[in-house]
């Protein structure tokens, strides 16, 4: 998700212009969520009751046959899981966040791919993979990946094999932009497609082409046969992630003002069909996605991501509450392998002090598991499980800064600072030169 914000060179883009949050103040959390479903520190148990543990891990192997031990204060990041009805066990609560990197050629996966997810895979854990074109149309944000073209998907599977030799899970995430797009970005010029024919307007919002940033142009509005066609090209890419790349599983991208999203949000979607104007209609798009994808490759194969505070690409509900409830209810008949919700601390390109919003009542609905994100660390992430905000909590800027996560929580160790101006810009710098703590420790010593 690589908006930019105002005009950067062509050689490399700022990252506080493509999406990802900017921090403004140190975060506090809001207060904690009312759950039924608490985690403590001895057993646990999964949605279902099931327990999942019946003592608190006392170690925690970060791979390679090293075990370390678990201090208390962030035991419940380090008690493992069982998701998907018991497909994938998890020897952790911890999950790299889907972040768009921009290192592909054209639309496709480089080895590079392979060596950054490695770089950041334990045993047990789980890898969301960056934002995956589905189709041309899709198409948003050059040196994107895509998931349509057999050289794609080629591509893809030594990176897919890289991860899973390390022991961990690995869902790829499915992206369609929607009217996040351009002409110059598009097959034959055409405009992209969205809900309706409303255009990003706000001015700290540009799109980056092969001639430069540009302001956006209003999109058509998707016809009933378009939306029936992205339907199926939603459950072609699942099919082909599963198949034939080899991922385990798929997420759904429903948020930040993509295609998903600019037809549940009552900002952009203006229609006056089926697929507008009530909250039941204008999930009615989702739904659907979901549906085609579970019939292709299984609903504990499937996940789905959703924003319902974020209002990034002018992407914003009047009734935020009302809207995804309903949405997380109907995603309740589906029996997912999760639903995973960002903050509402988080707030189109900012992160805020605090927020009076909450995913509590999401949370509540939800009967499976539910993944949260939004600019954790180590302690307010092992808070938010301790109190039953979550089932599992998901990491990206601190993750992509700091390929040993794991092992630097477990040892209160500082963490490297993430570069915003390398989140995006090509090459390998801010990709795979993040250093290991043995590395900072060496450099130290020297």
């Amino acid at each position: 998700m690589n908006t930019m914000r105002n005009a950067a060179a062509p050689s490399r883009i700022s990252a506080g212009l493509l999406g990802m949050t900017r921090h403004v103040a140190a975060v506090a959390r809001p207060g904690a969520a009312t759950s039924p479903r608490k985690l403590h520190t001895g057993a646990t148990t999964d949605v279902a009751g099931t327990a999942t543990s019946t003592a608190p891990a006392t170690k925690f192997d970060i791979g390679g046959g090293v075990e370390l031990p678990v201090p208390s204060d962030v035991a419940p990041l380090f008690q493992p899981y069982s998701l998907s009805g018991g497909r994938f066990q998890l020897s952790n609560r911890i999950v790299y966040a889907p972040l768009t990197r921009m290192r592909a050629v054209g639309t496709i996966p480089q080895p590079s791919a392979a060596v950054y997810y490695s770089q950041r895979a334990v045993p047990g854990g789980l890898i969301i993979s960056e934002a995956t074109n589905i189709a041309p149309e899709g198409l948003g944000y050059m040196n994107t990946p895509g998931l349509w073209l057999p050289e794609q998907l080629e591509g893809w599977k030594p990176v897919v094999r890289a991860v899973k030799d390390k022991g961990a899970v690995f869902f790829c995430q499915l992206w369609h932009c929607g009217r996040a797009s351009h002409p110059d970005l598009q097959p034959n010029g055409a405009a992209p497609i969205s809900s309706s024919n409303r255009p990003i307007t706000s001015p700290e919002y540009q799109v980056y082409t092969p001639s430069g940033p540009k302001s956006y142009t209003a999109p058509r509005p998707a016809t009933r046969e378009e939306i029936k066609r992205v339907v199926g090209e939603y459950a072609r890419a699942a099919k082909n992630a599963i198949e034939v790349a080899g991922f385990d599983g798929v997420e759904i991208h429903g948020a930040n003002g993509y295609f998903i999203d600019q037809f549940i949000k009552d900002s952009v979607n203006d229609r006056t069909d089926e697929y507008g104007g009530s909250i039941e209609n204008r999930c009615r798009f989702a739904l659907e996605v979901v549906e085609a994808v579970v019939n292709a490759v299984g609903a504990d194969r499937v996940g789905i991501r959703i924003s319902p505070f974020t209002t990034f690409l002018d992407a914003l509900d009047s009734t935020p509450y009302a809207t995804h409830v309903y949405l997380v209810e109907k995603l309740n008949a589906y029996g997912l392998s999760y639903v995973h919700m960002v903050e509402p601390r988080v707030l189109g390109v900012i992160d805020l002090d605090s927020s009076p919003d909450s995913l509590a009542p999401f949370r509540r609905v939800y009967k499976g598991t539910f993944i949260t994100a939004g600019g954790f660390k180590a302690e307010n992430g092992a808070e938010a499980l301790a109190d039953g905000e979550a089932d599992l909590v998901a990491y990206g800027r601190w993750y992509l800064a700091n390929p040993d996560l794991h092992k630097r929580f477990l040892l209160h160790a500082p963490l490297n600072k993430y570069d915003r101006d390398t989140f995006y810009s090509p090459g390998m710098e801010g990709y795979l030169d993040y250093p290991t703590l043995e590395e900072v420790q060496a450099r130290e010593a020297q």
